[in-house]
């Protein structure tokens, strides 16, 4: 939650260029406060595994969150009863149909990279999505695929194959400190990573306005800020539990898949002994910063999001 402190006083200057929240007493005087409502659009197969793991983190701030769940219209959910979609999830057909406006939106990855964007079963109506972002949604952000998916239908940038699958664990640098996603965030953090597919630095520089505020020497930008769009694109998985990975891992050794151990991931590099979560902290302060600068930003009228 932010500061609030006169702005004639020295530390409000002071503050505001380290990226710390702060507001000025007429800014506290004009906030009103309402329940935030959040989407949730899971396009993963294990849609349980992955609602626990946004909601815990999106739900750890003093702020009330009305957290919606939701699914592409057409799309059969395999790995998930069919009981579990019928009572929890909207189809976006529906969210659309009513008008409903979000605070904040999340596009989760999906296990697709082999296959080119126009391939993707639900392709077309996935750019209906991203295009209704921008009159209904004040705050979106498009996860691992998604986030590709997004920054690609947006700005044209390619995702790339890799040789062989980016799995385990990276350290990243804060390139953006005083950015206010990235508050209490250390100079560099371990993140978990696991894709096929890498978005090169090159192609995001080649475009204007957008702004890489967390990267990796090995495995390239994590965080990518596109304020024309009201968007991040995150190409990595703070969200995972600490054994998701492992989950991962193990089931590709199990049918036969050619796959390495995961790298920075297990103890002494050992995959039978536990994995150590050391990502958790970062990851709850990212997703408390999203939340943070939402609350800030969006309007009171929710009916005035995207006007």
């Amino acid at each position: 939650m932010p500061i609030k402190i006169p702005a004639d006083l020295p530390a409000y200057d002071v503050l505001t260029r380290e990226g710390v929240s702060v507001m000025t007493e007429d800014q506290a005087a004009r906030q009103d406060i309402r329940p935030l409502r959040i989407g949730l659009l899971n396009l993963m197969p294990k849609k349980i595994q992955t609602e626990n793991q946004f909601a815990r983190l999106i739900g750890a701030t003093p702020l009330q969150i009305d957290l919606t769940l939701i699914r592409m219209s057409e799309h059969e959910a395999r790995n998930t009863t069919a009981e579990h979609m019928e009572s929890f999830y909207h189809a976006f057909s529906d969210i659309r149909a009513s008008g409903q406006k979000f605070d904040g939106f999340i596009i989760t990855g999906a296990p697709i990279e082999h296959l080119p964007f126009g391939e993707v079963t639900y392709w077309d109506e996935l750019c209906d999505v991203f295009e209704w972002t921008q009159t209904h949604v004040h705050s979106t952000i498009g996860v691992c695929w998604g986030g590709m998916a997004m920054i690609n239908y947006f700005h044209g940038v390619p995702k790339h194959m890799l040789d062989i699958k980016a799995l385990g664990c990276w350290r990243h640098d804060n390139l953006s400190p005083a950015s206010p996603y990235l508050r209490g965030f250390s100079d560099d953090c371990i993140i978990p990573v696991s894709r096929w597919t890498e978005i090169l630095q090159d192609d995001v520089d080649a475009v204007g306005g957008l702004f890489t505020l967390l990267g990796s020497k090995e495995v390239g930008p994590c965080m990518v800020e596109d304020p024309s769009h009201r968007a991040l694109y995150v190409f990595n998985h703070l969200e995972y539990d600490s054994d998701t990975i492992k989950q991962e891992y193990d089931r590709d050794v199990a049918e036969g898949k050619p796959i390495e151990v995961p790298v920075n991931y297990y103890p002494d590099g050992d995959p039978r002994q536990k994995p150590r979560n050391r990502w958790r902290s970062h990851a709850h302060l990212l997703y408390g910063n999203w939340i943070n600068e939402i609350y800030q930003t969006t309007p009171y009228d929710i009916e005035k999001i995207g006007l």
